[in-house]
């Protein structure tokens, strides 16, 4: 066997926090092979805030389409307006969106391979070779790199966590399934609506997120056996879309929680949904991807400056101190809001408060908790125990 080619990182999965990393690695002058399966699109609402657009880099050219604010949707259907007093949400396709991504990867000069990967076999020096197949049936065939260093961002059930990270069985999931519809004459594309219904979702919500030319219509939960498909098409039927065209159905877990353990304590890192950094209650993963690619790579290029695994642990901790707090509210507001249909009422209830709108926008679009208005927090407080007490009417 000729010996594989070597890489100083080799990163398995094209998705947000793979391209991303592969990206910043290349652009650090690291050697850096990302591998991607064929033809993978994964599901996604597709929403980008506007710190995603500055963090990143990413043009507006890349945006399938502008939000400009939200309807939030009762089961009662009471319907609340969230505008956005400033800016924009961006969303984009992720079939296109991903590749741009790839794309400038390469252009980085991170070289691209396509195939699925396989295992990691170990060289006479200890260092990883990683076996990716390629092909498929009578032509299928497998093939070989080798690398100082691994991230794993090949997505939620990554092959890579299962098999090299010690506790990846505790990941938990929602399954998430969505139909990409072509947009009809005459529908509004300028606002997200979502829809907080037991029948839609008993765990979690449905959307419709207009892309411009298509809408993503999906709904999530975590109930065993709930019918992901039949929600999807009363949801279809309740926003005015059962006629629409579809043009594709997807579906995939989604992880909820941040594993405790994003490295293997010698060579290897998760990141995006692989490490399991998509957001509680809103299920938003982009964002949290891309910074957890950024993160990967900044963790693995001080192990390959140092030598030292223990750099590899930095991806996680940064990644907690900045985001774990927001993670943690929201893990507790969707365990409690989202329990039953009297609680999402008051829920939606909640939404029209100014304060409140003012509060979610700014740390949506700006990834950061709020602190410039005090009296807002205080206010916020007492009409929520108002609502969990149930001395206030939720219409």
């Amino acid at each position: 066997m000729s010996n594989p080619e070597t890489f100083d990182t080799v990163v398995i999965g094209g998705g947000p926090a793979g391209a991303t990393a592969a990206t910043d690695l290349a652009k650090l002058g690291r050697s850096v092979c990302l591998i991607d399966r064929a033809g993978r699109i994964k599901p996604c609402g597709g929403a980008i805030p506007p710190q995603a657009m500055r963090d990143f880099d990413l043009p507006e050219s890349i945006l399938a389409n502008k939000v400009y604010g939200a309807r939030m949707i009762a089961p009662s259907q009471r319907v609340v307006e969230m505008p956005i007093e400033q800016g924009y949400v961006g969303m984009v396709d992720r079939e296109h969106f991903d590749e741009w991504l790839r794309k400038r990867a390469a252009e980085s000069g991170a070289v691209r391979r396509t195939g699925t990967f396989d295992r990691i076999e170990r060289a006479a020096d200890g260092s990883a070779i990683i076996v990716y197949r390629v092909g498929s049936g009578p032509n299928k065939s497998e093939e070989r790199v080798q690398a100082r260093a691994i991230i794993g961002a090949d997505g939620a059930n990554s092959s890579v966590g299962k098999r090299y990270i010690p506790g990846y069985e505790t990941v938990e999931y929602v399954s998430a399934y969505h139909e990409i519809l072509k947009t009809p004459e005459g529908f509004d594309s300028s606002r997200c609506d979502v829809y907080y219904q037991g029948d839609i979702s008993p765990d979690f919500y449905g959307w419709v997120f207009p892309h411009g030319e298509t809408i993503s219509v999906g709904v999530g939960t975590a109930v065993p056996g709930f019918s992901l498909r039949n929600a999807c098409t009363a949801l279809r039927q309740r926003a005015g879309l059962a006629e629409a065209q579809i043009i594709r159905r997807e579906g995939a877990p989604i992880p909820l929680k941040p594993l405790k353990r994003w490295d293997n304590g010698r060579d290897l890192v998760l990141a995006g949904d692989a490490a399991g950094v998509v957001a509680p209650a809103s299920g938003e993963g982009i964002y949290y991807a891309m910074t957890g690619g950024r993160l990967a790579a900044q963790a693995v290029d001080a192990f390959l400056h140092s030598g030292n695994p223990k750099a590899l642990e930095q991806a996680r901790k940064r990644f907690m101190k900045d985001h774990g707090r927001v993670f943690w509210i929201l893990r507790i507001m969707q365990h409690f809001w989202y329990s039953s249909d009297k609680r999402r009422e008051r829920f939606v209830s909640l939404c029209a408060d100014p304060d409140i709108q003012y509060l979610t926008w700014e740390a949506y679009m700006n990834k950061r908790l709020v602190k410039a208005r005090p009296g807002a927090h205080i206010r916020i407080f007492f009409k929520d125990m108002a609502h969990l007490l149930g001395l206030v009417s939720p219409r």
